[in-house]
């Protein structure tokens, strides 16, 4: 671990690291790594296919498209360079593991095979409603 004396930048050993979670820090090969431009242009370069990732995930939330997956895989992207994105995706990985954990619950997962039965029966009566009212027939086409 770097102890802040003249070690050079090969030798210090990147933030975490321990056996549970993968260590944090740039994972360009270390011949890019090695060269200060080079480098900067390699981020640059991820930094701008993550956002493009990103941004094409955002447009799909209103639109037809998996929008939280495509934002997630912009993350990854950025995660290859990025210490903040490695934190980001650790911290989110952990929420939806907890969810997954909770969502095992016999309670919890009672709960939703009710409350989704009430909806679905709800639904249907609605539905068998609006077909004895009005037949199958489009709602636009309804000349009442």
């Amino acid at each position: 671990m770097n102890t802040g004396s003249n070690e050079s930048a090969e030798a210090v050993e990147p933030v975490g690291g321990t056996d549970a979670e993968p260590v944090l820090g740039s994972r360009a090969p270390q011949y890019v790594q090695s060269r200060r431009v080079l480098h900067l242009s390699w981020q640059v370069g991820v930094f701008i296919v993550g956002l493009a990732v990103v941004v094409a995930g955002i447009i799909m939330l209103p639109l037809p498209g998996p929008g939280w997956l495509v934002i997630f895989g912009g993350m990854a992207i950025w995660a290859t360079e990025f210490v903040w994105a490695q934190l980001v995706l650790r911290w989110t990985k952990r929420k939806v593991t907890e969810a997954a954990q909770r969502a095992l619950d016999p309670k919890v997962r009672r709960r939703n095979i009710i409350l989704t039965t009430i909806g679905l029966v709800i639904v249907a009566v609605l539905v068998a409603v609006y077909v004895w009212k009005f037949g199958i027939t489009m709602p636009w086409k309804i000349k009442e």
